[in-house]
């Protein structure tokens, strides 16, 4: 038996929520129906806005104020637990810098896990169509690595030149650049906006391979080495502990038919195993950054908050105009291009970190602009996407293109509350959109309003 929305709807909410086999779903408000034999369950289309306010209205107060509770959470999960393992490790910082054997449980077992389940989820069949588009692949993977790096490395050269930054977040700030594009938030964007999702799929796969090798390299020619860097133990501890991992993690995808099926069957408990892995490495960097001090004040990480946002705001700018020179006929590759061409990955990014960085008492604030940066992109883009999907729209009606506006996308992205966050979620399934639990960020439905009004009118001008 499958529940409709029209049952739902002649179903009186007090007995909705009372019977004993149907309940709500704090996501989305979906609703389970449990068959009478137990073994299996049928869910309904995601409710209408109303329908969802009509049943939440019902609940008694503290129940709204869970289920509420609930979908920040969700929509949040990354940023509230990293705030929390930060200030956990302020609390006590022995706990993960001593107790917990860091050493052991983050330098190895959580790093190789990441990485596995990365080479798990990377489609490398995906690396075929490289030639189908290599001028645009090619661009967005040297402005990603080339152009962005290069930059932060000069403006953080020259806040360090004039005292405005510690040594320490003006490094983290380059370590951040050198990164390879976000794993998911950029497919996310680039599928709401209604750009080119293929695109996006191949120059997240291909990135974030070529990042494990090419990153450490660009580290290494800006910053150099060190007295807590050694070339040859950094050297081999990223092979054990990165590049190994991924290769048998794609070793088993490839050749391993039922570890894939058995990956993708599961995504979601991947999705929080990796999710929760990052956390701790995180929580364990922190402990050792308290333990041991650091170089840095309260007011320099505000200063950075200050040069993250300038420097993407700055980058995503020279992007998008440098995108609209090149590819000036292909709204939706322009789309994808903006947040291919600037993003950047804590998935992969913290781990690697923690890989070279794992004996330095400073990794911390290494890692520091890489969260801030994460937060950033993601509040940019969100904010940014019913503008460009506006444009796409206007911009394929003027080249007389045919049009697939995707207001209903961003119609979604606004009733659901944005754009998936989870980062960690290198293994998912390749059928499935994404879930709603993977939202994060608001789009007014004002915006979306205006882009499907837009629509309307072009084409009632062309009539």
């Amino acid at each position: 038996m499958k529940v409709t929305s029209d049952d739902i709807k002649m179903t009186p909410p007090q007995e909705l929520e009372n019977h004993d086999r149907t309940h709500l779903h704090h996501v989305g408000l979906r609703v389970y129906y449990d068959e009478a034999n137990g073994d299996e369950s049928e869910t309904v289309d995601a409710l209408s806005v109303i329908e969802q306010q009509q049943i939440e209205a019902s609940l008694p107060l503290y129940k709204r104020l869970y289920h509420k509770w609930l979908r920040i959470y969700h929509q949040n999960s990354f940023l509230i637990l990293v705030t929390l393992a930060i200030l956990l490790a302020y609390a006590y910082p022995p706990l993960g810098a001593v107790y917990l054997k860091p050493k052991i449980t983050a330098k190895w077992i959580a790093v190789i896990l990441i990485f596995f389940m990365a080479g798990m989820g990377i489609k490398t069949e995906e690396f075929s169509k490289a030639f189908l588009r290599g001028y645009f692949n090619t661009y967005i993977q040297l402005f990603n690595f080339v152009v962005v790096s290069a930059a932060v490395y000069g403006f953080s050269r020259f806040m360090l030149y004039v005292k405005a930054l510690p040594e320490s977040l003006a490094d983290g700030m380059t370590i951040c650049s050198t990164l390879s594009v976000s794993v998911n938030m950029g497919i996310v964007l680039t599928k709401v906006v209604g750009g080119d999702e293929a695109a996006a799929v191949f120059d997240a796969a291909f990135g974030n391979f070529l990042g494990v090798f090419l990153s450490p390299a660009l580290i290494l020619m800006y910053l150099g080495l060190n007295a807590d860097v050694n070339l040859a133990d950094v050297t081999l501890s990223l092979f054990l502990r990165v590049i190994l991992p991924l290769l048998v993690g794609q070793l088993v995808r490839n050749f391993i038919p039922p570890a894939k099926e058995f990956a993708i069957k599961h995504g979601k408990w991947f999705r929080h195993g990796q999710e929760y892995c990052l956390v701790f490495i995180v929580y364990t960097i922190f402990c050792k950054t308290f333990l041991k001090g650091s170089d840095a004040k309260v007011g320099d990480v505000f200063i950075t908050i200050a040069c993250v946002v300038f420097m993407l705001i700055l980058l995503m700018s020279v992007a998008w105009v440098s995108l609209g020179l090149l590819f000036p006929t292909q709204p939706k590759l322009q789309a994808m291009g903006l947040f291919g061409c600037t993003h950047k990955t804590v998935a992969v990014g913290i781990p690697m970190i923690e890989a070279i960085y794992a004996d330095n008492p400073l990794v911390g604030l290494y890692v520091l602009p890489l969260l801030i940066w994460y937060t950033t992109q993601l509040v940019l883009g969100t904010a940014a996407a019913p503008y460009i999907a506006a444009y796409i729209i206007r911009k394929e009606l003027k080249l007389g293109q045919p049009t697939e506006p995707q207001p209903d996308a961003v119609l979604d992205m606004a009733e659901s509350g944005g754009v998936a966050n989870n980062e960690a979620a290198l293994v998912k399934n390749e059928d499935a959109p994404p879930s709603p639990v993977d939202t994060i960020g608001s789009i007014e439905s004002s915006s979306v309003s205006n882009v499907t009004a837009l629509k309307q009118d072009n084409e009632q001008r062309e009539e």
